[in-house]
């Protein structure tokens, strides 16, 4: 399944956050390999590709376009960068490179050594509860609050998207 930048926008809007101005600062030439958060949305997508179904495609432009609207809210955007940062740390002592630089088996690894497969999620906890709340939870509810995703696993419409009125015609059978 394709994922793509409107699914993005729209996992944005159903958390609230404002995608109109996101769509104009994208359009205005807000590069992705560029700026003080390039570091995190190379760690975003990498850790996506590692989380994500492997029947998803498109997860690049989908991480990197709800990342901008995640980034733009200050205490949550600061909690993103430093659980980046903690994985970084844990991938140069482990591994030798930062996390978006291993291989996908080595990703995977780090994760579940430091314990975010399991982790509970606490911003405010361990590495692994906050790697778990801010990186693997964030991108567990940007891809199935978006329509493709939720559509993945069964949700016809997540919650926040209306679904038509085909969806209101069926009866419980379908």
């Amino acid at each position: 399944m394709e994922l793509s930048r409107r699914d993005a926008m729209a996992a944005l809007g159903a958390l609230g956050v404002g995608a109109a101005a996101l769509g104009v600062r994208e359009r205005a030439g807000s590069g992705s390999d560029e700026g003080p958060d390039a570091r995190v949305r190379e760690a975003f997508v990498a850790a996506a590709e590692v989380v994500y179904p492997s029947e998803v495609s498109g997860v690049r432009g989908f991480v990197e376009t709800f990342l901008e609207g995640r980034l733009d809210d200050g205490t949550h955007a600061e909690g993103l960068r430093a659980a980046v940062s903690d994985l970084d740390d844990a991938a140069t002592e482990w591994y030798d490179g930062r996390f978006s630089a291993l291989s996908p088996a080595d990703r995977d690894r780090l994760l579940r050594e430091i314990g975010a497969d399991t982790a509970e999620e606490d911003p405010e906890g361990t590495t692994a509860e906050r790697v778990r709340y801010y990186v693997v939870n964030e991108l567990l509810l940007a891809l199935y609050s978006s329509p493709t995703g939720g559509e993945l696993v069964g949700i016809e419409n997540p919650q926040g998207h209306p679904g038509g009125i085909e969806s209101y015609r069926r009866g419980p059978e379908a």
